[in-house]
This record gives C-alpha cells, sequence and structure tokens, in this order.
C-alpha cells in the first residue's frame, strides 16, 4: 500500500490504549490492571477474535519482556535468598561502618554507598531500600540526619543505581533493545547520567538537611539493637560478592546475551545460600518464595508485548511518527532523540520496561530512517525513564518517603525537579553532540 494512503486519523485512534494507559496510572491505576485494560481495547481495535487473542498472548510468553519478567522473579528470589543468608545486612553494615559516622555528611556518603550497591545488586528499588532502611534509619537518629534528607538520598541513589546494575532490569531491557554491550551502555551513557543526578543531589540534600533538620528530625532510640555480622554471613558475603564480580567480568569478556543472566542468578542463589549455612530445600523454598512475589510483574511483562504490537498493528506510532517529521526535518536526528527523551519523561509513566519498550518501539521507524546512534537513544531512553520517577508522585518515591519515615513529599519533588532540569539540559546536549 503506498504511504500516501496511510490514514492519519485512523493510525491516531490506535494510540488509544496508550492514551487511556497513561490516565489510568495518572489516576493512581497499578500497572497490571491498567495494561490489561489497555491490552483489551487494543485487541478490539485490532478485531482480535478469542482465538487470535489466545494465540497472541501465548507467543508473548516466549518474547523478550516476558524474559525480562522471568529475571525479575529471579532477581527477587536471588535478594530473598541474600536476606536470608544476612548477606545484604553484612553489606550494608560494612559500608556503613567502614566509613565511620561521626559526622551527617559521612552518613549521608554511607547511606548513598550502601544504597547504591545493595540496590544495583537486587535489581529491586523497593527490596533494596527495605534492607538498608531498618540499619541506617537508627544511626541517622543518632548523627541528626532529617527523615527528608534520608529520603531523597533513598530515591535519588536508587534511581541512579538501576541504571548502574548490570542485571537491573531496566538495563537488561535498554542493552536488549539497542544491542550495546554492557561497557559501552555505562561508560558513554549511565555514567555520565549519574553524575548528572547525584551531584545535583548531593548539594540539595545539604540545603534540605539544614532546612528539615529541626522539624524532621528522627526520635533518639535507645537500646536500638545494631546488626553484627558473624563468621557465617560475612563467609557467604564473600563469597557472593567473589563470585558475583566472576560472574560480571566473565560476561563482560564473552559477550554474553541476556539469558545468561538466568544462569548467573540461580548461581548465585545456590553458592551463597549453601556458604550461609542453608540446605537445598531451604534455599529452593526461599528462592521459590521470593519469586512469587513477583508473580504479578511477570504477568504484567507478558501483557506489555501484546499492548504494544496492538498499537503498532492499528498504525499508532506510524501515526506520531507522521506528526513528528515536520520537526524532524528541521532538527534532524538530534530532534529525534530529544523527542524521544521528552516524551517518556513528560508523557508516559508506569513500569518502567513498559516504557523503555513503549519509546523504542514509537520512535523505532524514525531511528532506523535517520540512522540515529544507539548510545544517543539510549541516553533518550535513561532520561526518560528516570525524569518521569523524579517528577511525577509514584511508586518508587512514595516508597522511599514510607522507608524513611517521612512524609515530606515537597522536598523530595523540590529534588527531582533540580534533577529533571539538569538531565534534560543534559539530553539536549548530548543529542546535538552525538546523535
Amino acid at each position: 500500500m503506498a504511504e500516501n494512503s496511510f490514514n492519519i486519523w485512523l493510525g491516531l485512534l490506535g494510540l488509544l490504549p496508550l492514551v487511556v494507559y497513561i490516565i489510568l496510572v495518572f489516576r493512581d491505576w497499578e500497572p497490571l490492571p491498567a495494561t490489561l485494560v489497555c491490552v483489551l481495547i487494543g485487541a478490539i481495535i485490532t478485531h482480535q477474535s478469542l482465538i487470535s487473542f489466545g494465540d497472541v498472548i501465548a507467543k508473548s510468553m516466549g518474547s523478550f519482556l516476558a524474559l525480562v519478567g522471568l529475571i525479575i522473579m529471579l532477581g527477587r528470589g536471588l535478594g530473598e535468598v541474600l536476606t536470608e543468608t544476612k548477606v545484604a545486612h553484612t553489606l550494608v553494615h560494612g559500608i556503613i561502618y567502614g566509613i565511620g559516622v561521626n559526622t551527617k555528611k559521612k552518613l549521608m556518603l554511607g547511606i548513598m554507598l550502601a544504597d547504591m550497591v545493595v540496590v544495583a545488586l537486587l535489581g529491586t528499588m523497593a527490596g533494596g531500600v527495605a534492607i538498608i532502611a531498618p540499619i541506617v534509619l537508627p544511626i541517622a537518629a543518632e548523627v541528626g540526619l532529617s527523615s527528608s534528607t534520608v529520603a531523597i538520598l533513598f530515591q535519588a541513589v536508587a534511581e541512579t543505581a538501576l541504571i548502574l546494575g548490570p542485571f537491573t532490569p531496566p538495563v537488561v531491557a535498554l542493552l536488549g533493545f539497542t544491542k550495546l554491550s554492557y561497557l559501552d551502555m555505562l561508560l558513554k551513557v549511565a555514567i555520565p547520567v549519574s553524575l548528572i543526578t547525584l551531584i545535583p543531589t548531593w548539594f540539595m540534600v545539604q540545603r534540605i538537611q539544614r532546612e528539615t533538620e529541626e522539624k524532621a528530625a528522627y526520635p533518639r532510640q535507645e537500646g536500638v539493637t545494631k546488626f553484627i555480622p558473624t563468621s557465617t554471613s560475612r563467609r557467604a558475603t564473600v563469597t557472593f560478592g567473589l563470585l558475583f564480580s566472576i560472574a560480571i567480568v566473565y560476561g563482560i569478556i564473552v559477550k554474553a546475551s541476556t539469558s545468561y543472566v538466568i544462569v548467573i542468578m540461580l548461581g548465585l542463589a545456590l553458592a551463597t545460600g549453601f556458604m550461609g549455612g542453608l540446605k537445598l530445600d531451604r534455599i529452593l523454598t526461599v528462592f521459590v518464595k521470593g519469586m512469587a512475589g513477583n508473580v504479578g510483574m511477570f504477568f504484567l511483562f507478558v501483557l506489555l508485548e501484546p499492548f504494544i504490537n496492538f498499537i503498532v498493528q492499528a498504525g499508532g506510532f506510524a501515526a506520531l511518527a507522521q506528526l513528528f517529521r515536520p520537526l524532524i526535518e528541521i532538527g534532524g536526528r538530534s530532534v529525534v532523540v530529544i523527542l524521544g527523551g521528552v516524551t517518556g519523561a513528560f508523557g508516559i509513566s508506569g513500569a518502567v520496561v513498559g516504557e523503555l519498550k513503549t519509546l523504542h518501539e514509537m520512535f523505532l521507524p524514525l531511528l532506523s530512517e535517520y540512522n540515529v546512534s544507539m548510545t544517543a537513544w539510549a541516553a533518550a531512553l535513561i532520561v526518560a525513564t528516570r525524569v518521569t520517577n523524579f517528577i511525577y508522585p509514584g511508586g518508587n518515591m512514595f516508597s522511599c518517603l514510607g522507608f524513611a519515615g517521612s512524609r515530606d513529599v515537597k522536598s523530595v519533588i523540590k529534588n527531582g525537579v533540580v534533577i529533571a532540569i539538569c538531565q534534560t539540559v543534559f539530553l539536549i546536549f548530548y543529542a546535538i553532540l552525538f546523535a
């Protein structure tokens, strides 16, 4: 069919599932029911029968997104083993007490390092911060950090860790979409974006600490029981750290595919569990218990594949690309990158991997046509997903506020707006220089 026969209005109707999804998410719907509703809308628009709809769901079970969903489940299982063996606790304890906590700034740095390591290793923001919080909060009370400061540090660093850890869901998805190597993505994109995030945050928390240290102070607790690592937990931690490091280096050397992560997570869970004093049946019980906590997330990722494919099939993204074309013809590939980042940052919310998939499919025809650098596109995808979480009061933000025992949403959003501005300006310059 000739290109000029494409009906842009019918194509725009194909965007209805995406529009409804955005509305539902911003009305505080959970991602899973919101996605299910929009998949059904997409099925109606594309005239799916019950049989063809079943075939679509079955096919999506073998998709890349379903693989990412499985990896997230495995990551939750590994995290449960690390918690059961006290490896995660030992890591946090070593970072916090290894630095020394006799000043506020040292504790801030300790929280940042602990948050970075645990979230990057576990690949889950809520799970990582949940482990750190019980150890950090009594120390924060003694040193005098405000709950507002701790909440900001929890979120800003955890969001950053999710784009640095080699096995985190956003990184796994990003590498799959862009086909970049982990090392290239890390050095050329993730680390620069991390610096643009953490440096402004460091200065912001100094100011917010001064403003809130009296009105948002933690009550000092007497006789708080602090976690003390045992010889068994230390042995398990050394084993985990050594094997994890070897796995990363080996994966980089052989340029391992995404499926490599499955073997590594299973292997790390078994080795760490045995060294932590657990028997095989207990390791598997704990691992499966952790995985069970993310069954809903796996189902979400299975639904994301038809969700996006129905929009593509209905011509939604093709219509959007035609609307963008006049701007892109003026600015070229740099505008493609900037539009991608801005569209994701301010126009799409919800599950991060789903947002990555949506943006990538939306702009894929333009990326190919204008031969856009995948490095620059990776920067757009990262900025898009990070800005969303920093400026919109979503699950990540409120989970960090909850773990910090803070109700100061204003201070967290204030820091988020500063980071969003810095990251958006960074993306504009990056697109102009490297697209």
